[in-house]
Formats: structure tokens, sequence, C-alpha cells
């Protein structure tokens, strides 16, 4: 373990030094993905600080919301910036919000953006888990196998050998960024780089989860509620398919029973006696996440044939 390190009356956190380097990167990663796409680069020299001011907040939020129990013991921690706590990801979610506001504006779609910014985030990703496994965080269960490593530390509560499930996404999520760059050759429509990236990390994220050992949030889903998600996603593709065709009070009706179908399902689940199982929040948002990203690419490419 290395979590940090001193240089003259300094303490220098090892997290936040992988976290600088992987923003840096990443940052130029998507710089020359954006140019070699000829996307315009204009409103980020005229939007600089509102770009970096949802960064740090993503961030410092998403980072927030996964510590939560430690926050929850000491609220006045959420005012120390300097611990390490920040979410790469966090952070690229809070740049492809903003994007989505400035898209509106521009002649690029939200979907050719996507598809420069999860390639880097992907690229940034891997020094942020290499510094999670200098620090000890995120780590793992403990395991039999050769590889398996062994933490000092206090926030850590396994002794024995655990799989460095750090490295394990490292290794995921550098190969990924290997792969989507082969993908951008290749491909020759809008959204295929975020279709095949989504699906992968989606994938990826909840195999590699059953191998965490810290806290998370758990969520307590069952088959049906999988099913009534699929329901739900494969309702929203067949509405982006007929939206164009019906009329206001026929859109009006289509929504009334998509929310009418949820709200019920919401009170049904209550009174079922069914089996459920334990997840980490994580795998159920790797979940959302896929299901959403096949609706949005389906209904952009039919909103857009010509990209």
């Amino acid at each position: 373990m290395f979590e940090a390190f001193q240089v003259g009356p300094f303490l220098i956190w090892t997290h936040v030094v992988f976290l600088l380097l992987g923003i840096w990167l990443s940052t130029e990663f998507f710089l020359r993905l954006a140019q070699s796409a000829n996307l315009s680069l204009m409103h980020f020299r005229t939007q600089g600080p509102a770009y970096i001011a949802v960064f740090l907040a993503g961030g410092r939020v998403a980072s927030i919301l996964t510590e939560y129990r430690v926050y929850i013991q000491d609220p006045f921690r959420v005012l120390v910036f300097w611990d390490g706590g920040f979410s790469l990801l966090g952070g690229a979610i809070g740049v492809g919000v903003m994007l989505y506001v400035m898209t509106h504006a521009s002649r690029a779609t939200f979907l050719q953006w996507l598809d420069v910014l999860f390639p880097a985030a992907m690229f940034g990703l891997v020094f942020d888990w290499l510094g999670r496994a200098a620090a000890g965080k995120s780590y793992g269960k403990p395991t039999d196998m050769f590889w398996g490593v062994t933490y000092d530390a206090m926030n850590v509560r396994y002794t024995v050998p655990i799989h460095p499930v750090q490295l394990y996404y490292a290794v995921v999520f550098l190969v990924l960024t290997f792969i989507l760059l082969i993908v951008r050759k290749s491909s020759r429509r809008a959204g295929a780089e975020t279709l095949i990236g989504i699906a992968l990390a989606s994938m990826s994220v909840f195999i590699l989860e059953w191998f965490r050992g810290d806290f998370g949030i758990p969520v307590f889903a069952t088959r049906l509620d999988f099913l009534a998600l699929l329901f739900l996603f494969c309702s929203l593709g067949v509405f982006a398919v007929v939206e164009l065709r019906l009329q206001r009070m026929g859109l009006l009706l289509y929504i009334a029973g998509m929310t009418g179908a949820c709200i019920g399902y919401i009170f049904l689940r209550s009174s079922l006696a069914l089996e459920t199982f334990e997840l980490r929040f994580s795998q159920f948002l790797s979940v959302l996440a896929l299901l959403a990203t096949i609706v949005y690419v389906v209904a952009h490419r039919r909103k857009y044939p010509y990209l």
C-alpha cells in the first residue's frame, strides 16, 4: 500500500496524483478525438470555466454519494477537498450534462460528442483505478489465488489476501479504450463507440463488482424488476419510433399509459412475495445505463439517418 508520500512539509495523496494524471491525459485524448471528428471546440474556449465547474461538482457529488457512510458520520468532511474524495466518472458525467445543454445550439448532436467523451473517460478511469489500488480504496474480497494482495491499513477490513479488483478494472478499461479506437476507425454512423462501449463497460462492471469487498450501497431486486425495466425501455424505444406519427392527443395518452403502468407496478410490487437478491448500486446503474443507451442510440439514428 502506498497511500501517501511526503515532499518536504507536504503530504501528497497517491490517489490524487493518479487522478490529476488521468484528468490531464484524458482531457488531451478527448480534445484530439474531437478534432479528428471535426467537432467544434469553440464553446470550450468561451465556456471553459463552466465546464471546469460542472466537472469538479460532478466528481465531488459522485464521490460523496458512493462514500455516504463516511460523510454521514463526519458531515464537515464534505468541505475537505484535498483528501482524494473525487470521482473521475462523476466529473465526466458532469461534462456530459454540459455538452447536452451546449449541443442544442450547435450543429453537432449530443451522441457525436458522447462518441469522443466515452473513450476519453475510459482512458482516464485507468489511472483512477490505479490510484485506488495504491490507496487501498474499492478493495476486493478474500481470495486463494496466487495474485491476491494483502493490505495493512485501517480502511481495509481484511487482513488476508484479497482480489486486486482495482487492477482488474484498470486492465479492463485500458483494453476497452483500445477496442473503442478500433471501432472508431471502422464505424460509419454516430453512436457505434457509445453503444459498444456502454455495452462492454456495463457487462464488465456487473461482473467485476461481484469481486468487490468494500462496503457499497445495496439494492434488493427481483427478476420481475428486471423484466419490468426491460418492458419500460422497450416501450420507450417504441415511443421513439411512433412519436412522429402520433398526434398530440395520442402522445399524451401514450405517456399517460406508460406512467400509469409504472406507478401500478410500484404499488403492486410491495404486495408480491418475490425472492430478492442483493446487488451493488453500481451494478443496478450499469443495467440502466445499457438499456438507456440502446434506446437513445436507436432514437438518434432514426432522427438523424445521415449521421
